[in-house]
């Protein structure tokens, strides 16, 4: 490694941010300004310097991103699902890094109809991502939503399916989603505010006409709610909904009557949260009511919507965490979550039979599929582990079979399911609270501190990682790396306590667990100080900036993407993308016990002279969720700081966002950086 290679060094311009008699001293706040050609030649310098440190390894760059391609599949196609008559498949080919959708009608026998070839509308693109498609009921026009800057800003245009023609109608600063009124005429989609991107405006549009002149349906003005609107799977409503961290409220109204009035289901609850699904002339409702933390499953006529008249189907577990359901003319499926694994639970509608599908693994993934219809004999689901590819399975209700449609291939010769292990652990965090851990390795490996571990967790929102596989981490185990994910609280892996254990004031939670369970693993010889890596992005980056602030002496190195590391300053900011609709997570600083709490944990606040791992740190210029400057701020103070010798390499990526690069295999060349960065703390070059 050249050492004599300088880091560039960003300028230090004080700023003084005071609050509750506080003041904070931010010489890294001008960074917050792309618009300032300094700023990005700043950037273009960590790049830069990046790339002189990590020239070593692009030979084996290039080894890894071509190893990883390969086990994928260039020409293939998902399983095809049937709606309104018509098949819909979406296929990749060979040397093209889009999708291309198209459809095929009545019969899979028919002649194909290509609706949208992404490689085509991406050619003229740094980065492009095709949003979503609506398919309008007669089945001639389809409205499709395109991103071209990754900033999750989305036009939404429609074309004439039978004429290919692109209409002129354009729609800017979408969330990308929208549906069809019954009539096939009217559109309804969400607006997001320009400034801080919250979708908070449902409008009406009608087709060919000008969109200056849609008229808006509706307007979300609490700043801490988003809004949206979907169609009900029964094509009887189109419904609006509203939520916040705690709280959601919908509105109805009958498809065939778009210009008519949207009735509120159920008024807004301060921390009631549900959601809705129609079946025949009855809504389902899963709803936390009346003390359910892990949700209850409800049902009410749909003239009789207010949560007085709802009725108890499926009464509140404490140790049962009701996901999602499915509703078929026959059958119920509930998605359930128990001591962590998802569990598939069969219900005929007639009470005869209430089933689980059985699934043998000790650490897997199951999660209900694509059912867009009712009449179907069939349930959908897809099923993964950390050492089994995803499949895509028909279970048949009548028969009770099972059919696997598509299972993942791997391609190449490298990989062998028989030769892999994964297993659960139960880590004891320092309050006494037992953390899951799940893990996988290659079979052999020996139980004395010398294997590298890469950690990873999220830890926020509710959110679960679910163990599964991927074809792309077998290039870390099969170069002896064990690949672990630590299910700390803050996730909803154990129910929705789980969650609530590891958010506001209890988020330190989050991070002591997430420290302990690398302690133990450490203290049980799966690894050591010198082989263990923390991985982590977005909040999962603000989870590894706290956890290396507090213990940085437990590893070698760190991988943050796109981390949300400077918390306090981003949630005083109400202008910021996305911070109103953060508070009821993280806490609103501008109450002085929540600035003083998060404070505790803020990565770049608590930035110390003392010495730091190894680490690199991603971002994309254009991120709308975690913006740019945060990761750089954070690289630049951290360098003034840290006593040691250690790497801190950045890398920006100048054309994407939140999500990385566009393109099927692009972003395996950021995973080939990653991973040579752990390789070589490891001296592993082949």
């Amino acid at each position: 490694m050249k050492n004599s290679i300088s880091y560039p060094i960003a300028k230090k311009k004080s700023k003084k941010l005071k609050i509750h008699h506080d003041t904070r001293i931010d010489d890294y706040y001008w960074l917050n300004d792309k618009d300032n050609p300094e700023v990005i030649d700043y950037l273009n310098s960590e790049n830069a310097y990046t790339k002189q440190m990590m020239s070593h390894t692009e030979d084996f760059q290039k080894a890894l991103f071509n190893e990883m391609k390969g086990r994928i599949k260039e020409d293939d196609t998902t399983v095809p699902y049937k709606l309104n008559g018509y098949w819909y498949i979406t296929r990749y080919e060979k040397g093209k890094d889009y999708p291309i959708y198209l459809r095929k009608k009545e019969s899979l026998e028919a002649a194909e109809e290509i609706l949208f070839d992404c490689n085509e509308m991406a050619k003229d693109y740094a980065y492009f991502n095709l949003g979503s498609i609506a398919i309008s009921p007669n089945n001639k026009l389809a409205s499709f939503s395109t991103d071209t800057v990754s900033r999750r800003q989305y036009t939404i245009q429609i074309k004439n399916l039978e004429t290919g023609e692109i209409y002129s109608d354009k729609i800017l600063n979408t969330t990308g989603s929208a549906v069809w009124a019954n009539d096939n005429e009217t559109l309804f989609y969400t607006i997001k505010d320009e400034l801080t991107l919250r979708s908070h405006k449902i409008f009406k549009h009608k087709l060919c006409s000008n969109t200056t002149e849609d008229s808006l349906v509706f307007h979300e003005k609490d700043e801490t709610y988003n809004t949206f609107v979907y169609k009900s799977k029964s094509r009887k409503y189109i419904i609006i909904g509203s939520s916040s961290t705690l709280t959601s409220e919908y509105r109805i109204l009958n498809a065939n009557t778009p210009d008519g009035k949207f009735k509120i289901f159920q008024k807004r609850v301060r921390e009631l949260d549900y959601s809705i699904a129609h079946f025949n002339d009855v809504f389902y409702i899963i709803a936390n009511s009346e003390g359910a933390k892990n949700f209850k499953l409800l049902k009410t006529h749909e003239t009789k919507t207010k949560k007085e008249f709802w009725e108890e189907v499926l009464p509140h577990r404490n140790h049962v965490l009701i996901e999602d359901i499915e509703i078929f003319k026959d059958y119920l499926v509930v998605n359930e979550r128990e001591n962590g694994l998802n569990n598939l639970r069969i219900m005929s509608w007639n009470g005869k039979e209430d089933y689980y599908l059985p699934f043998e693994s000790e650490t897997y993934t199951a999660y209900i599929g694509n059912n867009p219809d009712f009449d179907s004999d069939v349930l959908r689901y897809g099923y993964n582990s950390l050492t089994s590819p995803s499949a895509v399975i028909d279970y048949n209700f009548y028969t009770k079979q099972s059919d696997i449609k598509k299972e993942q291939k791997v391609l190449g010769d490298d990989f062998d399911k028989n030769d892999y292990e994964s297993k659960r652990l139960w880590a004891t965090a320092r309050d006494g609270v037992k953390v899951p851990i799940s893990m996988v390795y290659k079979k052999g490996i020996k139980l004395n501190g010398e294997n590298p571990l890469l950690l990873y967790a999220y830890g926020s929102y509710g959110s679960t990682i679910d163990p599964s596989f991927s074809t792309i981490r077998l290039s870390l185990l099969n170069r002896g790396f064990i690949y672990a994910i630590a299910h700390v609280r803050g996730g909803e892996y154990l129910g929705r306590q789980w969650y609530e254990n590891g958010k506001l004031l209890s988020k330190l939670n989050t991070f002591h667990d997430y420290i302990d369970c690398s302690k133990f693993l450490i203290t049980e010889k799966y690894t050591s100080k010198k082989h263990l890596y923390a991985y982590g992005g977005s909040a999962g980056g603000l989870l590894v900036g706290a956890v290396i602030n507090m213990n940085p002496e437990l590893y070698h190195g760190v991988l943050a993407a796109v981390p949300f590391v400077d918390v306090v300053t981003t949630m005083l900011d109400d202008t910021i993308p996305l911070t109103t609709g953060e508070y009821d997570e993280w806490g609103n600083p501008h109450n002085k016990e929540y600035y003083h709490y998060i404070k505790l944990y803020s990565p770049y606040d608590n930035v110390e002279q003392k010495n730091y791992p190894n680490m690199l740190i991603t971002t994309g210029l254009y991120d709308s969720q975690v913006q740019y400057w945060e990761p750089a701020k954070w690289v630049a103070k951290l360098r003034a700081y840290k006593k040691d010798s250690n790497k801190i390499l950045f890398h920006i990526d100048m054309d994407s966002g939140h999500g990385g690069a566009s393109g099927r295999f692009e972003s395996l060349k950021e995973v080939a950086l990653e991973y040579a960065f752990l390789l070589d703390l490891e001296g592993i070059h082949c």
